[in-house]
């Protein structure tokens, strides 16, 4: 099968088009025919060899970790999917014509495939960093099954104590891209009035999304407070690094603020989520009920050719991207 890979740690330019043999699904995965694929920050990172002592990679490596497409493999023990069905979901390798998912969900038909391919990472990372602040919808998803085996909160690591009440004012730093604007769709869906922080150039999509937009940067407790003169209840810190006094600031305490982009997080006693404290994985599906009935979409900021991978990846690292970048295949 063709697929984008690399050999030696470098920039955008090391991406090229390989043929290499095809993925097969395992005990508990599926393997998807490749619509489309979701680049994420973390793809350009391993790439560049920032993960490398948090993320080892064997080489060669074929990036991407969600993707879009229709199953064509089915492994032993999976149940409620067939061949011929629409998925979206985290993958393996996804950067190529076939990929093995992990988790996955129903691709619904209001959602593109390049939509949908960016939205499986996004979202579990939005509903990891909520579920954590207590902004959770329904019953606690920590305390049930829904997450899977082996995927609990790790000791030292607990959830906020039940469900935030209704009305619940939510401070979202960075966000129009493609985990800001999952959290912000995802926490309205869980009963949350939200506050987002972006350019200029993004704040009126968030509008349209419903949220209150405002700048990022100096002086955000004032601006802040004069749009929400009741207090701002939890905080969740997307991008970037600075932000995170201003954040305890407007909510109190540390305790009320959860750190997704800041690894600085430990300095200020805010807790830094990096998935080690359990994926939430059940929220694929509550992602695609509510895509379904048109109140969740991912914007994607630019569908490129597989090929043109290094490009997403060049893209992506500028930053300031509202939505995602996605690699589509015919």
């Amino acid at each position: 099968m063709k697929a984008m890979s690399f050999e030696k740690i470098g920039g955008p330019e090391v991406l090229h088009l390989v043929d290499v043999p095809q993925p097969h699904a395992g005990p508990g995965q599926i393997r998807i025919a490749v619509r489309a694929a979701g680049v994420n920050p973390v793809d350009w990172k391993i790439r560049n060899g920032s993960t490398l002592r948090t993320i080892p990679v064997a080489l060669p490596h074929i990036p991407g970790m969600e993707a879009a497409g229709v199953v064509d493999e089915v492994g032993a023990g999976v149940e409620g999917v067939s061949i011929g069905a629409e998925v979206f979901g985290a993958a393996q390798n996804a950067s190529a014509e076939y990929a093995v998912l992990d988790e996955w969900a129903p691709k619904p038909p209001e959602l593109t495939w390049a939509q949908a391919a960016g939205l499986a990472m996004a979202v579990e990372t939005a509903a990891r960093g909520l579920d954590l602040l207590g902004i959770v919808a329904g019953q606690k998803p920590w305390a049930g099954q829904e997450l899977g085996a082996g995927q609990e909160l790790g000791a030292g690591q607990e959830a906020a104590t039940g469900s935030e009440p209704a009305g619940t004012t939510l401070l979202v730093n960075g966000a129009a891209g493609g985990v800001g604007l999952a959290v912000v769709q995802l926490a309205q869906a869980r009963g949350a009035r939200v506050i987002g922080t972006a350019s200029r150039d993004n704040q009126e999509y968030l509008r349209s999304l419903g949220a209150v937009a405002t700048d990022y940067g100096p002086g955000l407790v004032d601006r802040v407070r004069s749009l929400a003169p009741d207090g701002i209840d939890a905080a969740l810190a997307v991008s970037g690094e600075g932000a995170l006094p201003d954040l305890i600031a407007l909510t109190g305490s540390p305790d009320r603020v959860v750190s997704i982009g800041d690894a600085t997080a430990a300095d200020h006693g805010v807790r830094f989520t990096t998935g080690a404290e359990g994926r939430a994985f059940y929220s694929l599906r509550e992602a695609a009920t509510l895509a379904a009935a048109g109140r969740l979409t991912m914007p994607v900021a630019r569908a490129l050719p597989l090929t043109e991978l290094g490009e997403a990846h060049r893209l992506s690292e500028a930053g300031h991207v509202r939505g995602k970048f996605v690699v589509v295949l015919d």
